[in-house]
């Protein structure tokens, strides 16, 4: 699939930066609207994407804030992007409005981290297991749920070999226990995660439950990384989501996730320790066997080393 093009989670981004570059520079809203000719409340519109920049309006500010020509060509670029159509309007009605600019700005991203604790990241999950996270749910009707699960494996690009997301995921031991669906719908997604961990862009570890004390217990989060604009991290709750952008923190969060992976599994013998949880659930190793092929435990496995978690261009 093409790169994927959302002008809301375009501009969502271009303010982001606009916003990163003026505080870094120590300027106020008031002196960028003197600037440009016009009132403080446009520029806290750009800054939050609700209006659409202008390349012009992006080189005079990034001149104004001193900023690195190269984050204005990178800006400029996503500007002139930006009255593109939404890659996911085919399921929109299926996407509450808190959750689009995550879908959109997930589809501009090259790279992620998610650190899970209750159920698998909709990259890692199949049809099978997406639908029954539905079953009897509150916010999602029986009708709508779908389309839901359309929307999400829309939203997959592990596997997709024209854009793939360079992804890493830190998924605690529990989430493999819990058997949901049934041993029909685990067994396929527990096959499905070690065929996704062959893949040269994915590295999962799992945190074994016998780590009790970690830098994760505050909950799940994750990061974004892009090729033109700085990451950013994620945390979702019932009915909404509260986005991370500030350096200091971002930065926070990036310790956080090198210190799950330090204390997790390697991705090697969190694949080794996968066939248990399978066996368990296909009454016997056979199960195992017949579904997935592991090289022997310490062949080589031919991967590029992935990116720190949450690393951002710019």
């Amino acid at each position: 699939m093409a790169i994927r093009n959302d002008p809301s989670a375009l501009r969502w981004l271009i303010g982001h930066e606009l916003r990163s570059a003026r505080v870094l520079a120590r300027r106020t809203q008031t002196e960028a609207a003197k600037l440009l000719g016009c009132t403080g409340v446009k520029i806290n519109y750009m800054e939050t994407g609700r209006n659409q920049q202008q390349p012009e309006e992006i080189t005079a500010l990034l001149g104004f804030y001193e900023a690195d020509a190269d984050v204005a060509e990178r800006l400029t670029s996503l500007a002139a992007r930006a009255d593109q159509g939404t890659w996911w309007a085919s399921f929109a009605d299926a996407l509450p409005g808190w959750f689009r600019t995550f879908v959109g700005l997930e589809g501009l991203a090259r790279g992620a981290f998610s650190y899970q604790t209750m159920a698998l990241d909709g990259q890692l999950q199949t049809r099978e297991y997406a639908a029954a996270l539905l079953v009897d749910s509150v916010r999602i009707s029986r009708a709508q749920a779908g389309q839901v699960v359309r929307g999400r494996m829309a939203r997959q690009r592990l596997d997709d070999e024209a854009n793939p997301l360079r992804y890493h995921a830190v998924v605690e031991e529990s989430v493999l226990d819990r058997t949901v669906g049934g041993p029909e719908v685990m067994v396929p997604q527990l096959h499905r995660l070690l065929a996704l961990m062959d893949r040269d862009n994915v590295t999962l570890q799992v945190m074994p439950t016998a780590v009790a004390v970690h830098d994760g217990l505050e909950g799940p989060f994750k990061l974004l990384d892009f090729a033109e604009a700085r990451s950013i991290g994620y945390i979702e709750y019932r009915d909404g989501a509260i986005y991370v952008q500030d350096l200091d923190s971002i930065e926070v969060y990036n310790l956080v996730a090198e210190r799950l992976c330090e204390r997790a599994l390697s991705d090697t013998d969190s694949a080794d320790a996968l066939p248990a949880p399978l066996a368990a659930r296909c009454g016997g190793s056979r199960g195992v066997a017949a579904g997935h092929h592991r090289p022997p435990r310490g062949a080589a496995r031919h991967r590029q080393p992935p990116p720190p978690p949450g690393r951002g261009g710019g």
